[in-house]
């Protein structure tokens, strides 16, 4: 199989997919915007071709790119693995008449009102949402529903550009800061009170071959307000608890009524006093370095099981569940540079056996924006058998940590 892979060289993990399919037998041609010369050699050494184009995202240079390389072979396969790639690789790919994600799932994968609004009318439960490009309009949907509500972007990815809202105030600043008073569509979302969490597959033809459920501790907008929250996620090992079944169920509907067919989801959930609703899903794995945090829980090399998938319709090993695994993120306690941690000794005393990756930026690197994600600074990546152990090994080392900043 000839497969048309998106953006090898950045971001770094771009690279592990195709590893993984050189690994499993397929060719792989890249398609990116750095030139030659920058790619290693080792990720040469995957590359059967290589396309460059001024920007991944522009239809027209990726349509030229993909014709060339069908004009000198047949291509089975592109593939695309960001949020921002998704639409526009869609459409070169129904273009060029190859098979995967269509520009109708892609559509309604990156546009949230137009999503929820399709899932509704397939009996989904989701949050009151509505496409808003004026004050009256986001005035109308407030009076409709009340406070509080959600004002992100319409194709945003996680919490980027999420504001809540809780009265007239915040909704007039948050529209300001969005653009709406000069004609920019925004999403208007019904505020969910609940625990919120995220259920991953890979998917062949609509089916799950692989599962993963995880928790946001605590959820991300209250993670991404408040600088002095370490932050975690932990995947469960739990899977075939009980507890889980509803959730699957919804997630499979999910993909099935959105026509996703063999591409990894990530789709996003909360759990409440108003019962289960879906919130948003992507054709893409998870970001914050999940997929590592899987395959560390699992047993498994995922980006060559995505491979398998992708290139055979199959798998080859399926999730162990042997660990809970996790991420927390380690905040600054200022913005500026590091200038030294605390309480990282006395964690590597307690819990080491169970850290899987762990990065530490040393003294005088310059600090990043929380709003930046889970990522942006300091962060360890952990394993445990049980479950909430795990909880609570991230729960002593978010009050024993600190990063200190000036």
């Amino acid at each position: 199989m000839h497969v048309l892979f998106v953006a090898p060289h950045f971001p770094s993990y771009q690279r592990h997919f195709v590893r993984a399919m050189h690994s499993v037998g397929a060719k792989v041609t890249g398609i990116g915007e750095a030139s030659p010369v920058y790619l290693d050699s080792e990720l040469k050494s995957w590359l059967h071709g290589y396309e460059q184009v001024p920007s991944v995202c522009d239809e027209q240079a990726m349509l030229e790119a993909v014709r060339r390389v069908q004009r000198r072979e047949w291509v089975d396969r592109l593939e695309s693995t960001i949020e921002a790639h998704i639409l526009p690789v869609a459409a070169v790919r129904e273009a060029c008449k190859i098979p995967g994600l269509s520009v109708e799932a892609a559509v309604l994968c990156r546009d949230k009102p137009q999503m929820k609004e399709h899932l509704r009318r397939h009996g989904i439960p989701c949050a009151a949402s509505d496409g808003i490009a004026s004050v009256d309009e986001a005035i109308a949907f407030v009076r409709a529903v009340g406070y509080p509500i959600i004002i992100k972007p319409r194709a945003g990815a996680g919490a980027s550009g999420t504001t809540r809202c809780d009265n007239d105030g915040q909704l007039a600043a948050a529209l300001k800061e969005a653009g709406v008073a000069q004609g920019q569509s925004v999403a208007i979302e019904e505020f969910i009170e609940g625990h919120e969490g995220f259920y991953d597959t890979m998917s062949v033809d609509g089916v799950p071959v692989m599962e993963f459920v995880s928790h946001y501790y605590p959820n991300v907008l209250d993670a991404m307000r408040n600088r002095w929250i370490s932050p975690y996620i932990v995947s469960t090992n739990r899977l075939d608890a009980s507890g889980y079944d509803a959730l699957k169920e919804l997630g499979r509907r999910v993909i099935t009524t959105m026509g996703l067919g063999t591409t990894a989801t990530h789709m996003e959930w909360f759990y409440g006093p108003k019962g289960l609703k879906f919130s948003e899903i992507g054709a893409r794995p998870p970001g914050v370095g999940q997929w590592d945090v899987y395959a560390a829980g699992n047993d498994i090399d995922i980006y060559r099981e995505w491979a398998n998938a992708v290139v055979f319709g199959r798998i080859e090993r399926r999730p162990s569940r042997r660990f809970a695994s996790g991420i927390i993120a380690l905040r600054p306690d200022r913005d500026g540079r590091i200038v030294g941690y605390e309480g990282v000794e006395e964690v590597q005393r307690r819990f080491g056996e169970y850290v899987t990756k762990a990065h530490l930026p040393p003294a005088g690197t310059p600090t990043q924006p929380i709003e930046a994600g889970y990522m942006a600074n300091a962060w360890i990546q952990m394993r445990h058998p049980d479950y909430d152990a795990m909880r609570e090994i991230f729960e002593v080392i978010a009050r024993t940590i600190r990063v200190r900043a000036g």
